[in-house]
């Protein structure tokens, strides 16, 4: 998968783990495919430690998008946690 493929992954699944967990976030638009693209590279990157599989197969695969959500959602969470010391 390129890096075009990369950055619609991300910036869907950023969306996905958006809707799937609310919330006043600072950066808005610029942040959330970050944490979709860093998320998609957590997932499969934990896909294949915990589990042994290739986790990242292609873009239309199901397990490279369940990779990138969940993956982005633990972003998320860690997004939050040191954003929100800060406020």
């Amino acid at each position: 998968m390129g890096i075009l493929g990369w950055i619609l992954v991300g910036l869907v699944a950023g969306i996905i783990a958006k809707l799937l967990m609310p919330g006043r976030d600072p950066g808005g638009c610029v942040v959330t495919p970050l944490i979709g693209i860093a998320g998609g590279l957590l997932g499969g990157w934990l896909g294949k430690i915990i589990f042994g599989v290739d986790s990242i197969d292609g873009f239309f695969e199901l397990s490279t998008w369940i990779a990138a959500i969940v993956g982005s959602l633990i972003i998320l969470l860690i997004y939050r946690l040191i954003v929100g010391r800060k406020q």
